[in-house]
């Protein structure tokens, strides 16, 4: 079965976007081989708030090699093609994503999904790249209130930027 990897990228002060949402602090790093990031992955999951940013920064073109799946209650799927909408956040719905997959699925942005894919024990690992900045507010990796989660380092890597990535195992 395809594993549920979230990937995102972290403030040193536990912050995935800034209070308005804003994301101008994740600076691309060159010694990050973003291809062979997306290689290992063929479908994304996100909630509503993360595709419509993607959408507005990337188009729609940014989903074309990616199957994208996106949990919502108010987003119709007519009007979103090139998507998969999930009214219904269920175990049921998670194993047709992973059913649709060939490769790992990628858990893209947002807190709210991670904490509620980790409640339902579907979240594979966590992957988080810190980077060397101090938000001081703005939305948290993990908003609150969320179940104790216990976590194995499988891997880390320091870049010259100052960036570090840290992959975890979910011990489930």
């Amino acid at each position: 079965m395809r594993r549920i990897r979230y990937g995102v990228a972290m403030s040193l002060d536990g912050y995935i976007a800034g209070p308005n949402g804003e994301a101008d602090w994740i600076v691309m790093d060159p010694e990050v081989d973003f291809a062979e990031i997306w290689a290992q992955f063929d479908t994304a999951l996100m909630g509503r708030r993360t595709y419509e940013a993607a959408r507005a920064r990337l188009g729609d073109a940014a989903m074309q090699t990616t199957k994208a799946f996106v949990v919502s209650r108010t987003l119709r799927q007519e009007d979103y093609p090139k998507a998969t909408i999930i009214s219904e956040l269920s175990h049921e719905s998670v194993s047709r994503v992973r059913a649709q997959s060939l490769k790992d699925i990628w858990l893209f942005g947002g807190g709210e999904l991670f904490r509620a894919l980790l409640e339902m024990n579907e979240v594979d690992a966590v992957e988080v790249s810190i980077i060397p900045v101090l938000l001081g507010q703005g939305v948290p990796l993990l908003p609150p209130p969320a179940v104790r989660t216990s976590l194995k380092l499988s891997s880390s890597k320091v870049y010259h930027s100052g960036r570090v990535s840290l992959v975890y195992e979910v011990q489930h």
